[in-house]
């Protein structure tokens, strides 16, 4: 099994990117994927997650600005992230549940069974 994190930059204050997770070996639309970012010196916590049934779930944090989307035949979980702010400034990375339901979706990832490499989010004037 194989998640690839990309879709990382540098962008400007207000400024969106799209992340991408590709999956290989395991099928994405049967298991919760969710977005996870850690900052310098902070913990890792969770942003989003899409469940099996194509549900999207958010912190408070991302809550209208972030949306979380599956392409099934292309086995991909995206993050379209708008109006970026420098908090958002992080390692993104993507991860997948044993289970077909997102839980605790702000938490830090304990227990997602797998972890894409993660990608470099920058938000800076």
């Amino acid at each position: 099994v194989q998640l690839q994190a990309s879709g990382g930059g540098l962008v400007q204050p207000g400024g969106s990117l799209r992340l991408s997770c590709a999956a290989s070996g395991l099928t994405l639309r049967y298991y919760a994927t969710g977005w996870f970012r850690q900052a310098p010196g902070k913990e890792r916590e969770g942003v989003s997650c899409i469940s099996s049934d194509g549900n999207g779930y958010y912190s408070e944090s991302v809550q209208g600005r972030f949306t979380i989307s599956r392409d099934n035949d292309k086995n991909t979980v995206y993050l379209q992230m708008n109006d970026l702010k420098p908090e958002d400034t992080a390692v993104y990375f993507c991860a997948t549940d044993i289970l077909p339901f997102c839980s605790d979706v702000s938490g830090n990832g304990d227990g997602r069974n797998h972890w894409g490499q993660g990608t470099q989010v920058t938000v800076s004037s």
